[in-house]
């Protein structure tokens, strides 16, 4: 948003171009997540303290864990709050990629409070069973790889760079689709 505020700005004073920059806006960014989750958070602890919404721990766990029990969980939450506050802020919302990267993130924190409102609410310690987790995580995968197959407007971007050879791309079509959900366990 503060980039559109800036390109509008730079017909008045070339100063505000320096919002233009990506680092200068990721450091700002970073910057406007931590001061929101240092603002939000304390509230948000609160909150769930009062609601009662607190750790469930298994009783066959490690007796260490038991002093968990408890404490406010669904932190997830804070976090998610932050990033989205802190993207749609500084972000470039023109850029189709922050909208997956962002929209990925949010449903990856659906997954997670589904988890957290089945120990807490349900009163199950196992939560969402890790299969379920995977297999919600592949599909949201798939699907946001099936959005930036078709969405790619050249071969550059369905193309692998093999981390530490920058010279090394390989163009792998349509099975972009089948490779990417499972790509960051490979590297």
């Amino acid at each position: 948003m503060l980039v559109w505020i800036s390109d509008y700005l730079m017909q008045y004073d070339s100063n505000f171009a320096v919002l233009q920059y990506i680092t200068v806006r990721g450091i700002f960014s970073v910057l406007t997540a931590l001061f929101v989750s240092l603002i939000i958070g304390p509230y948000m602890i609160r909150r769930l303290n009062y609601h009662q919404i607190g750790q469930v721990v298994r009783d066959d766990g490690p007796e260490t864990h038991f002093s968990k029990a408890g404490t406010p969980t669904m932190g997830g939450a804070l976090i998610l709050v932050s990033i989205t506050a802190s993207t749609l802020l500084w972000s470039d919302l023109t850029n189709h990629y922050v909208w997956i990267v962002l929209l990925v993130t949010m449903l990856f924190g659906a997954v997670g409070w589904v988890d957290d409102y089945r120990k807490v609410f349900e009163q199950n310690s196992a939560g969402l069973p890790a299969r379920w987790k995977l297999f919600w995580q592949t599909v949201i995968g798939v699907i946001a790889a099936i959005v930036l197959y078709y969405t790619a407007i050249s071969s550059i971007e369905i193309e692998y760079i093999i981390p530490f050879f920058k010279d090394i791309a390989i163009n792998v079509g349509v099975l972009y689709v089948v490779i990417s959900p499972f790509c960051h366990s490979w590297f």
